[in-house]
């Protein structure tokens, strides 16, 4: 083999060797992943015919058969394959004959996959959103799956909202998908190139939160060196402040300081580093109650919420638990050594009278569950999660209550109802009497429609 065509070998990836009938006896492959697909493992891979794996490919067209019969190599050839699976490969190969004493005896073949424009989808198989990866993201605006109204409008928003550097507020339950929307809107904007920083506020201690966010400069206390904060570590990015509504009220007035002037210091620092970046918050507990309790700070709420997005729960979008079931189906089909075709019609029934209170969280949860239990094609109730399927054996005290959320929220309602016929709709009273404040009983007013 001479030098120029050892330098074009180098750049393929997998080398494969069958002997003089087809039959496997080495390989190197850059990813065993493709393995997966093929729905076998690298131990059964050997002795194998190379014509095996495949619905299209025979002895006629194989470019390791052909080289076997002709003696000729075949230089930079496209192959398509498809899986017993039906998933499409697409590889560009390069294969000599092996020959001792003028007799062939076996064949090598490099090959490189590719992804056309058309099967470009099957990246995610490997590393979903590859290039995003490097900004610290795994998710742009097409992991949003939807048929739902509200979700496809706020779907539509994010490129808007994307174009300004405005602050974005969050809200919805835990499991909603709050992060996956803030990574969205990072990755539509012109930030994408830069990072993309998350905490979690209520995982961080009180005590360690300044250090966290502004970090510290050496000797500011024992053991400190000097170490930049979440602040700069997103500057020219996005900060993601999860569970903002957990940060005590010191902590929010130093938080709001740094948002507005887009400016820190590090602990015992001694000058200021002004930043470049945008604040994404979410918070799982609605605003109107957070500020109504003197939990939120009404000057943060204003800064931080300049965007307010209102995630529905997964009960407030039903139509798209079978779409997202599908599409876990799609995603564990191509990560687990197990391939499931379907799920039957009763559990599909199941998960729509189910509350979801981990809401899409706990779905996804649900599916992987049944993977592990699964014994046929198909996922049946027996592989559901317990909590799940008794659910739904569970006799209901009023039919025309769909669950105990929905129950505790009707029973709210007759409560306000009663005390504002008591007090003629005088609300300051109707608060005073149920024991909350006004601002929180209008916002329950609002909630159930009563104003």
């Amino acid at each position: 083999m001479d030098v120029d065509t050892f330098r074009r070998l180098s750049d393929f990836d997998n080398v494969l060797v069958v002997d003089d009938k087809g039959m496997i006896i080495f390989y190197d492959m850059a990813d065993l992943n493709v393995l997966m697909e093929l729905g076998i493992r690298p131990e059964e891979f050997m002795g194998k015919s190379v014509t095996s794996f495949y619905k299209n490919i025979t002895n006629e067209n194989s470019t390791l058969m052909n080289v076997l019969r002709t003696g000729k190599p075949l230089c930079n050839i496209k192959q398509e394959m498809i899986t017993k699976t039906g998933e499409v490969i697409e590889t560009i190969n390069s294969t000599y004959p092996i020959a001792e004493n003028g007799k062939i005896i076996g064949a090598v073949e490099f090959s490189k996959r590719f992804f056309s424009k058309d099967a470009i989808q099957y990246l995610d198989k490997y590393s979903s959103h590859k290039i995003f990866r490097r900004n610290n993201t795994v998710y742009t605006v097409d992991d949003i799956i939807t048929v739902n109204p509200k979700m496809e409008s706020i779907k539509d928003k994010l490129g808007r909202i994307a174009r300004t550097t405005s602050n974005v507020l969050i809200v919805g339950e835990t499991g909603t998908g709050k992060e996956l929307i803030a990574q969205a809107i990072h990755n539509l904007s012109d930030r994408f190139g830069k990072p993309f920083i998350s905490l979690n506020c209520s995982a961080v201690p009180a005590s360690l939160w300044e250090s966290t966010l502004f970090g510290t400069n050496k000797g500011s206390f024992t053991g400190s060196e000097d170490m930049p904060g979440l602040f700069e570590q997103a500057d020219g990015g996005t900060l993601f402040l999860d569970e903002i509504n957990s940060l005590d009220m010191n902590l929010q007035v130093k938080l709001l300081k740094a948002i507005e002037e887009k400016t820190i210091r590090r602990l015992g620092g001694k000058k200021n580093i002004r930043l470049d970046i945008r604040v994404i918050s979410a918070t799982n507990e609605v605003p109107d109650i957070l500020l109504a309790e003197k939990r939120l700070r009404e000057d943060l709420f204003y800064r931080i919420g300049v965007v307010q997005i209102d995630l529905p729960n997964l009960m407030e979008r039903k139509e798209d638990i079978e779409v997202l079931v599908n599409h876990y189906l799609n995603f564990y089909n191509n990560t687990m050594n197990v391939f499931i075709d379907g799920v039957q019609e009763e559990v599909f029934q199941c998960f729509k009278s189910y509350p979801w209170p981990g809401n899409i969280r706990e779905l996804k949860n649900a599916v992987e569950t049944a993977y592990n239990h699964v014994q046929s094609s198909k996922i049946t109730l027996d592989d559901i999660p317990g909590r799940i399927r008794d659910y739904t054996e569970a006799p209901m005290a009023d039919p025309h209550v769909d669950s105990l959320k929905d129950a505790v929220q009707q029973y709210e309602k007759e409560i306000i109802v009663r005390q504002l016929k008591n007090t003629n709709g005088k609300i300051a009273e109707s608060a005073r009497q149920l024991g909350i404040s006004k601002q929180l009983l209008k916002y329950k007013m609002e909630k159930h429609k009563l104003r």
